[in-house]
């Protein structure tokens, strides 16, 4: 049975840090691939500055273009918003019943995964794989069987919200970005 791992986001923009996580899943781990799932916009986040849909889409066909176990997934596009991730693991386990699914997060969001929708079910049905934050967080999750830690991913501390302040301040954000999305936000004049 094919392991896809799924990486939600906003990817307002994709950036390296968002590759690097997705690449130590796709080669360090039992997984097949991974899928950046591109959210049209996460229930518990305000819409502000967040660029169009197809342009972070876009992004992040280009961001993963190179790599052969790491794709991106539109889904969340044709389901109904807000976008819940009960509904889109129900979505794809029943539109790929011989696949299973894996969900990627940081241990920032494990601890707000009780204010999730269904969380519950989400647990029972499927793993999750949880990625170090530069301050390790606690939560009773930890211990909960389908919860694994990769304290040997790397700790990344790039954000995208500082990445359009500093496009907005006009500085230097080249070596956060992989190449193409640089030159397709330069192009552009996103975040400006």
């Amino acid at each position: 049975m094919k392991k896809t791992g799924l990486f939600f986001g906003s990817f307002n923009p994709v950036h390296t840090g968002h590759m690097i996580l997705a690449n130590f899943f796709a080669e360090h781990t039992d997984l097949d691939e991974v899928q950046l799932v591109v959210t049209p916009q996460n229930p518990l986040k305000k819409r502000s500055n967040l660029l169009q849909d197809y342009h972070r889409l876009y992004m992040a066909r280009l961001a993963t273009e190179p790599y052969t176990k790491i794709n991106v997934s539109n889904v969340e596009f044709q389901l109904p918003k807000p976008n819940y991730t009960i509904v889109t693991l129900t979505h794809l386990s029943d539109t790929y019943p011989g696949r299973e699914f894996v969900l990627l997060m940081g241990e920032d969001s494990l601890v707000s995964l009780p204010k999730w929708r269904n969380y519950e079910m989400i647990l029972e049905n499927y793993e999750i794989y949880v990625y170090p934050r530069i301050t390790p967080v606690e939560t009773n999750l930890k211990s909960h069987p389908h919860v694994r830690f990769f304290d040997e991913a790397p700790i990344v501390q790039i954000s995208a919200s500082s990445i359009r302040k500093d496009l907005k301040e006009g500085k230097e954000v080249r070596p956060l970005l992989p190449p193409e999305v640089y030159k397709y936000i330069m192009e552009m004049g996103f975040y400006r």
